[in-house]
């Protein structure tokens, strides 16, 4: 009997999904968390890479989390490498940003951690930005409000304008709530521009988002492009390259890959596919690869395309 399409390829992924688990399953965890580092002046950026997509920001004052994952599992999926910050060691959080509705970017488990810790160590609860459709699934964890977003609306939070993007993916919850929004958030204040695009495909929405925004830092993700039927929701090391190319930023930061084995390319493979990408492309110097825990400090003159950026480690 011919199964129906869609309940074909529901289970098609979730044989991939089973395989992949498997394969998880008792390989060590590596990495060693560390503390996160704090820019001495307000008016610098810090970047500081979790691992996978998350991130801790330090800008203009405040403190915001993107994505974050803390949690060894995300259901049957093991993780590979530790996050490079505990949860503990989090300064007080402002602001949590999540770009979509998918379980290694809107951890609830994660997110319970990062609420409890601030109401016991800081005494309050930060907010939360989510696309429109995605509230849902924050409402009840504890946030001090949860904002949703419209696709390109902007609005001004802990001093920061921030702009929800389009990206080319989905955002489902499951396999069919896909009324859901996604995308990524721009980030902008008098000093700096930052770019999270989520997960995402390669788009000419790059262009679009470059000639509306002109990031100057840009947070990419490199992996999970194999097999190559996952380039349509994925960008490979070159698909992320060209949409830095695209967005015109000085700085790009990769993201998603590592932490999780999401698809079939060799672990290790995403970052060194994008340095040889960039080395061909003659912009070695524009790509800094951060290992979890380290932080990236970029001085308010970082908004000109002759800044120099830092990296800091332990």
């Amino acid at each position: 009997m011919k199964l129906p399409a869609g309940t074909a390829a529901v289970l098609n992924k979730l044989g991939q999904f089973g395989r992949l688990a498997r394969e998880s399953a008792f390989h060590p965890i590596s990495g060693v968390p560390r503390k996160p580092i704090l820019p001495a002046s307000p008016d610098d950026l810090g970047v500081t890479f979790i691992g996978h997509s998350s991130f801790l920001l330090h800008i203009g004052g405040h403190n915001l989390l993107i994505d974050p994952v803390f949690t060894s599992r995300l259901v049957l999926l093991r993780r590979l490498r530790h996050p490079g910050v505990l949860v503990r060691d989090l300064p007080r959080i402002d602001l949590v940003l999540l770009t979509h509705a998918h379980m290694d970017h809107l951890n609830r488990s994660s997110l319970r951690m990062v609420l409890r810790n601030e109401r016991e160590r800081h005494g309050h609860a930060p907010v939360a930005v989510v696309p429109v459709g995605v509230d849902d699934l924050v409402n009840d964890l504890g946030f001090a409000r949860v904002e949703t977003m419209e696709l390109w609306q902007t609005k001004t939070l802990a001093g920061l304008e921030i702009t929800r993007t389009p990206s080319k993916h989905w955002g489902a919850r499951f396999f069919r709530d896909t009324d859901r929004g996604f995308g990524g958030y721009v980030l902008r204040n008098e000093a700096h521009s930052l770019y999270h695009s989520g997960d995402t495909a390669y788009f000419h929405g790059f262009a679009e988002i470059g000639r509306r925004l002109a990031p100057k830092i840009a947070l990419l993700p490199i992996g999970a492009y194999h097999p190559e039927s996952f380039r349509t929701v994925h960008t490979s090391p070159e698909d992320a390259l060209q949409g830095f190319i695209d967005l015109g930023s000085r700085w790009m930061i990769p993201m998603h890959y590592g932490t999780f084995r999401l698809s079939r390319e060799p672990m290790d493979e995403p970052p060194r596919r994008l340095r040889e990408a960039a080395a061909r492309a003659g912009l070695r110097d524009s790509i800094r690869i951060l290992a979890e825990g380290e932080t990236a400090l970029f001085p308010p003159e970082a908004s000109s395309r002759q800044a120099t950026a830092g990296v800091v480690t332990h």
